[in-house]
């Protein structure tokens, strides 16, 4: 049955805040942890502050593939998602909407962020077919991957290799590097994510690092941050940022370390306080690459 507006409100209003619910816009960590690394990768490409359009077009595009995300995850996990505590009251698992609807936002928000590549070459249209079917098809990797966060790590973090190309018309090594970069840090945050509902996914036969790491799942988090970090580093020294950088490496550690405390009991509240906590991981890390790029 699909859910209708309480006695006197307006029935588009209603429409409109379970696709706003749909697309976890009432949840803006998922935004922030595909923006922070689309600026690193912007910032250090232009070696300082990049153009208007482009930083505009890469944040904006941002927030609409995200959420296009979000909906086709919905849609990929309609029948999963009404058997897991945290997301039993997400509108298609409750039949608020139907499924259908699901695909219609994604397809109208992926058409609504081509327009931002076109001003851009060839390359970075090549690159944006990419992340648009690495988008569309993460959520149907949980039913075979064992690491289905390694993949979502490429999905959130190919705006680094888009970034470098509207910029420079070319992916360097260092973009690659960076990107892995953000492969072992989504790995580790998105890990906590999936400890807050490993008792349920093993219900449902989901596959997630979670279950994947088992009992080392707390030394996996806290290796891939180390393993991340050491990346960052690398790509960074060879873009020439000034060692002011490392006042954003050591921050982010920091930040690191502080995870390890709210995760090593692995209760579902210290889970998912540092998976929301990783946006000032994030946000350390681009402090770094600002002192990097602007203090030479």
């Amino acid at each position: 049955m699909i859910d209708t507006p309480a006695s006197g409100g307006h029935p588009w209003l209603h429409r409109l805040g379970l696709y706003v619910r749909l697309v976890r816009l009432h949840k803006p960590i998922g935004i922030l942890l595909l923006v922070w690394p689309t600026l690193w990768a912007l910032f250090v490409a232009s070696h300082g502050w990049p153009p208007a359009y482009p930083l505009f077009a890469f944040c904006l595009g941002t927030v609409l593939m995200r959420s296009a995300g979000c909906a086709i995850n919905d849609f990929a996990d309609r029948d999963f998602d009404g058997e897991v505590a945290r997301t039993v009251d997400r509108p298609l698992a409750r039949k608020a909407i139907a499924p259908w609807e699901a695909v219609a936002v994604f397809v109208v928000l992926s058409l609504l962020a081509l327009p931002l590549v076109f001003p851009f070459g060839p390359l970075v249209w090549g690159l944006a077919v990419v992340a648009a079917v690495l988008a569309g098809s993460y959520p149907f990797f949980k039913r075979f991957f064992a690491i289905p966060q390694a993949y979502l790590g490429i999905a959130f973090g190919f705006g680094i290799p888009m970034g470098f190309a509207a910029l420079t018309d070319t992916v360097p090594l260092s973009a690659w590097i960076m990107l892995l970069a953000n492969i072992f840090w989504t790995v580790a945050y998105d890990t906590e994510y999936a400890m807050v509902d490993r008792d349920d996914d093993l219900k449902i036969g989901i596959r997630t690092s979670a279950i994947t790491f088992g009992r080392h799942d707390v030394l996996a988090v806290m290796s891939c941050y180390a393993i991340s970090l050491l990346l960052l580093v690398w790509a960074f020294a060879r873009e020439g940022l000034s060692s002011w950088y490392w006042v954003g490496i050591v921050l982010a550690a920091g930040v690191a370390i502080y995870h390890y405390f709210l995760i090593r009991h692995r209760t579902r509240e210290g889970c998912f306080a540092a998976f929301n906590h990783n946006n000032w991981f994030g946000a350390a890390v681009f402090l770094g690459v600002l002192l990097g790029v602007f203090f030479k």
